[in-house]
């Protein structure tokens, strides 16, 4: 293995619990980077996120994403000039009386974040005229929310993220 890929594999470990399901039902805290965590979907004017094309195409593609797949919620969600963060909640199937719904196939987490990256790449590339290039970083951050709590603590980080930019490690500029 060459020292590059050495490293590179090192970045990757994963940070998934270990025999967690994660196409069971619950709610997952997400932050998905752009490639190279360039800051390509807006700027932050003031505490403010302002998105620019891809920025605004960025949010029609997550919240148009329960529409596109049965069974996922959406809660909070903020686009940063360089990545996202959002919460996606996978829901039990609920179908007539207390059989599931057979129509309804059940998404693991893994699926949404790639149909969403998917989507909205190729609106970005569009909007760019730069088809297949890179929009999103490989992979994606996730915390599966155990509480309450700690749901109120992401929707608060969430909503503040864009006023503290300045010192958000995220921020390269």
């Amino acid at each position: 293995m060459s020292a590059n890929a050495s490293e590179e594999h090192r970045r990757r470990v994963s940070l998934r619990l270990p025999g967690f399901d994660y196409g069971s039902a619950g709610a997952y805290f997400v932050t998905i980077c752009t490639h190279d965590r360039k800051c390509t979907l807006g700027d932050i004017v003031r505490g403010v996120f302002r998105p620019n094309g891809a920025g605004a195409a960025v949010k029609e593609c997550w919240y148009e994403l329960p529409h596109h797949y049965a069974g996922v919620g959406l809660d909070a969600f903020v686009a940063m000039p360089n990545h996202v963060h959002g919460v996606i909640a996978l829901l039990d199937p609920v179908g007539a009386g207390f059989k599931p719904a057979l129509a309804m196939k059940r998404r693991t987490l893994s699926e949404v974040v790639r149909a969403f990256k998917t989507f909205s790449g190729r609106q970005i590339n569009e909007l760019r005229k730069t088809p297949g290039s890179p929009v999103w970083q490989r992979g994606f951050y996730e915390h599966v929310i155990r509480s309450k709590k700690g749901l109120g603590e992401i929707r608060r980080y969430i909503a503040d993220n864009p006023r503290n930019w300045e010192t958000d490690p995220e921020n390269f500029i």
